[in-house]
């Protein structure tokens, strides 16, 4: 399981204990976060790290997490069983648009880690505090969040997973999906119109493995906000492709 950025190994609300029921679960810290903080590493390193670590398995990735398995899943698709993404994409299509994501994700990476200008940076809890403020994550509450928990990160790794691997970073990989041939569930959110979208234009590219589940009542986190439904959702994909 690959959380999502702010996010560590420990946010997933009760999806992973969910899962873990009648599944083995590994859930990791992505670079640039938690314990892996000095990570550093792109969409495409990341994605290798994650293979050796769970070798052939079913990945679920949530977000950013969903970048870093969607990148797997093309580069070592013999590991990957069958495929989960929450909330993802293959990436923005026009160059001018990925040009402002990446100036968007640098200013906001300067705030974090001035580098030299001798700044100590915006604190990380005032960043995420500002983050989760974010419109598209509103139905989220203070429990399933866990700033507490997203606290352990540093602003030096945050920093980092925005200049190498935000969503400004990774190049289209629209024209890419058919060559997924793993089983493939799409998750979104029926309140997060524009990932919902980029959904069904997921499902479309992919093929007949594909399957878009719109969870009703969520937005950009449904794990978070509706966790048993997305736990049925996932469970029942994974009963359906033979995962582990």
């Amino acid at each position: 399981m690959a959380h999502g950025f702010t996010q560590t190994a420990r946010v997933w609300g009760s999806l992973d204990r969910n899962l873990a029921r009648d599944h083995q679960v590994v859930v990791v810290d992505m670079p640039g976060h938690g314990d892996s903080s000095g990570v550093a590493a792109t969409l495409v390193g990341g994605a290798l790290q994650l293979a050796r670590v769970g070798g052939p398995a079913a990945y679920l990735g949530y977000s950013m997490g969903a970048r870093f398995c969607l990148h797997l899943a093309l580069a070592r698709p013999e590991v990957v069983d069958s495929l989960v993404l929450i909330s993802g994409t293959a990436g923005i299509d026009h160059p001018d648009e990925r040009r402002a994501r990446c100036r968007a994700d640098a200013a906001l990476a300067d705030e974090l880690d001035p580098g030299s200008s001798g700044d100590a940076g915006t604190p990380v809890a005032d960043f995420l505090r500002r983050w989760m403020d974010n419109p598209m994550f509103a139905g989220v509450g203070a429990t399933a969040a866990d700033l507490g928990e997203r606290a352990r990160n540093t602003g030096p790794g945050l920093a980092s997973s925005l200049r190498l691997a935000g969503t400004g970073t990774q190049l289209p990989l629209w024209d890419k999906l058919d060559r997924l041939a793993m089983p493939v569930l799409v998750v979104t959110g029926g309140a997060d119109v524009k990932f919902t979208e980029l959904g069904h234009r997921m499902v479309g590219e992919i093929g007949a493995n594909a399957t878009l589940a719109v969870v009703p009542d969520a937005g950009h986190s449904p794990h978070l906000q509706r966790p048993d439904v997305v736990a049925d959702l996932v469970r029942t994909h994974l009963a359906r492709t033979g995962g582990r």
